[in-house]
């Protein structure tokens, strides 16, 4: 009786808190379920059975009458709220449903924000059976699923094993992450004549690369060089089944992530490398924190495989119109790093020891690779969306950065500058709202600064 109707307050107040509405408000509401509403339709039915001179005693006692419609009106409100909001309930719940918590993390608090995440997480079903992937019907028909990859060994890890009195000299390791901003140069020297399929693309490739992961480069920036992302298509929520299509893509010079993504893996054909085709989810700056659906690939090189998304590095889109920027930010991407923006269906694709959830992924911050590959770490805020009362803090872990941070409306394209202390943190006074809090960073105090994450802030 008591259960049931907080389990509909707790939908209800996880919703309020993820959409910046009052939670105080829905919570009281909550009063409704128990016991106002109840109580009224035992008052209403006692009034009818007397006006109607009924005498014969009740089936059952007042306690059992009050539990039946307690549990049947919160039952009915609960399936209501979901089913109106079944494409939120499941992000609304994974991301703020620890809300009356606030800023608690003793033992007893993580023992209940674990319980509250894993009964969000019992609604995933929800969330999947209402968010299809329009890119899963791209995916190469003759591809056989892949060996899920092993748990990877760090090198923190592999050097926590070593014997401390083993001499022997170990190899350095090649630094793989991040690689070069700079195009290859065969993919940049290729001769026309050379182009004219992508087989002998990816076949003058391997002829002039021998070195795999420099000819995984190659294969990539060609990719990311060559094709333009059809902005117009995407906004308009029309692809045409051609950007999706390798030879199509090909020959265009046009496509979406899932055409990218199928030329890779094509080319990879060509050349002799194993490239395979992924999808999930990923997160953008436009995206809400569950992302949107989206392609990419990986390659194992020398038995290891390496995570590659030629789209994101191709360019980017403002409003239709796509602008080409090459870079190398997702080529070899670390897991835990690619991790942070990138969700595959499958989880083995992560490439990680312990796979995260979908509600791991919706709540941790949305940084960008540049942010990791500049030493950083972020201390605070631990989550994507958060509330504040007051003023919204930054603090980080920051080698030499020089920062810049503003915050805009949500989804808005003009911003306002927040103050910034030092290297390690910043501070917005934010009005009342809900608000996007854009992180940069330059190695200069001045010129062009890379944007490194973003933050959904709901002010009170």
């Amino acid at each position: 009786m008591i259960a049931t109707p907080l389990l509909g307050v707790w939908v209800a107040t996880s919703l309020a808190a993820y959409s910046n509405a009052r939670v105080s408000w829905v919570a009281a509401s909550g009063l409704l379920l128990f016991p106002v509403l109840p109580l009224a339709w035992i008052g209403v039915s006692e009034w009818r059975r007397r006006s109607r001179g009924e005498i014969r005693p009740h089936i059952l006692t007042f306690g059992d009458r009050l539990l039946v419609r307690t549990v049947f009106l919160a039952v009915v409100f609960l399936v209501v709220l979901i089913a109106t909001r079944p494409k939120v309930a499941f992000i609304a719940l994974s991301a703020r449903g620890d809300w009356f918590l606030g800023d608690r993390h003793g033992k007893v608090a993580e023992i209940v924000r674990r319980g509250a995440f894993k009964l969000a997480g019992s609604l995933e079903w929800l969330y999947d059976a209402t968010h299809p992937n329009p890119y899963e019907q791209y995916k190469p028909q003759n591809q056989e699923k892949p060996t899920p990859p092993p748990a990877q060994e760090s090198e923190s890890e592999s050097d926590s094993k070593k014997d401390p009195h083993d001499t022997t000299k170990t190899p350095a390791k090649p630094k793989m992450w991040p690689t070069s901003h700079a195009v290859h140069p065969i993919v940049t020297n290729i001769p026309p004549e050379e182009e004219t399929s992508i087989e002998s693309v990816g076949k003058y490739i391997a002829s002039r690369e021998k070195d795999p992961m420099l000819r995984v480069k190659a294969l990539h920036d060609y990719v990311a060089d060559r094709i333009a992302y059809d902005g117009p298509a995407y906004r308009a929520h029309a692809v045409p089944m051609e950007d999706g299509d390798a030879q199509q893509v090909f020959s265009r010079k046009l496509g979406v992530c899932a055409g990218y993504a199928q030329l890779l893996v094509a080319l990879g054909k060509a050349s002799g490398d194993e490239i395979v085709y992924i999808s999930g989810n990923v997160r953008t700056t436009e995206s809400a924190i569950d992302g949107d659906s989206h392609a990419w690939n990986a390659a194992k090189i020398d038995g290891i495989w390496y995570l590659i998304d030629p789209t994101f590095d191709a360019g980017y889109l403002d409003g239709s119109t796509f602008h080409k920027r090459y870079t190398s930010d997702y080529l070899f991407t670390p897991p835990h790093v690619f991790a942070v923006s990138h969700f595959p269906t499958d989880p083995a694709w992560q490439l990680q020891g312990k796979p995260i959830s979908r509600g791991d992924f919706i709540r941790q911050p949305m940084m960008q690779p540049a942010f990791y590959a500049r030493g950083m770490k972020l201390e605070s805020p631990d989550r994507s969306q958060v509330t504040t009362s007051g003023t919204f803090d930054i603090r980080l872990q920051n080698p030499s950065t020089y920062l810049l941070v503003d915050y805009r409306a949500h989804g808005a394209g003009s911003g306002t500058r927040c103050r910034v202390d030092g290297f390690t943190h910043a501070a917005c006074e934010l009005p009342a709202g809900k608000w996007d809090v854009l992180l940069f960073g330059n190695d200069t105090s001045s010129g062009n600064f890379d944007y490194l994450g973003t933050f959904e802030v709901n002010r009170e």
